[in-house]
């Protein structure tokens, strides 16, 4: 799991965050993964892309689950910096065998249509040029929903995270080999 705050569980107990919820899902269902949450708070596409190389050659990942670019967007970083770092990510992990799910994300519209709907669109844009797993929008189940939403406006609460591993796990699914 390389992402940001959303699933390194920023303000709730990590082990009621959809990261833990999904290794107990795949204890559960007898698949034999480990799930390995490389997850930071506050993270970019740059740190992300930084952190990969030895993240890959450490834990040799058969799947790299991205969930990143939303702190990019917050912070209206450029969006060829956020597509040029996410393509990089993805063909690393691609190139160390692993398969790739992409987390798409969206901005709230005070950001303008321009932004926003580019911002959207280059996780579209990239999971279909790589043929990559995607989910469009991660929060989809959460966003905007009252007591899903922590006081800060951005990060989910502890009964979004089941919600959260709902929208990754249909997709994220179809990828899992039984062990």
């Amino acid at each position: 799991m390389l992402g940001d705050s959303l699933s390194a569980g920023y303000g709730i107990d990590l082990k009621d965050g959809w990261v833990a919820l999904l290794q107990k899902r795949l204890e559960d269902q007898g698949y034999g993964y480990r799930v390995v949450n490389a997850s930071v708070s506050g993270e970019t596409t740059t740190g992300g892309l930084q952190r990969l190389p030895r993240a890959l050659a450490v834990h040799k990942p058969e799947i790299v689950v991205v969930e990143l670019g939303g702190n990019d967007g917050l912070r209206g970083l450029p969006l060829d910096t956020t597509r040029d770092n996410l393509t990089r990510i993805t063909e690393l992990s691609q190139a160390a065998g692993a398969k790739v799910l992409l987390l798409g994300m969206k901005m709230p519209p005070n950001y303008g249509p321009r932004y926003t709907q580019g911002f959207e669109q280059l996780f579209a844009d990239l999971a279909a040029r790589k043929k990559l797993a995607f989910v469009p929008f991660f929060l989809e189940r959460v966003a905007l929903k009252p007591g899903l939403i922590q006081a800060d406006g951005i990060h989910p609460t502890a009964p979004a995270q089941p919600l959260m591993l709902e929208s990754a796990w249909p997709t994220l699914q179809k990828q899992l080999l039984r062990r």
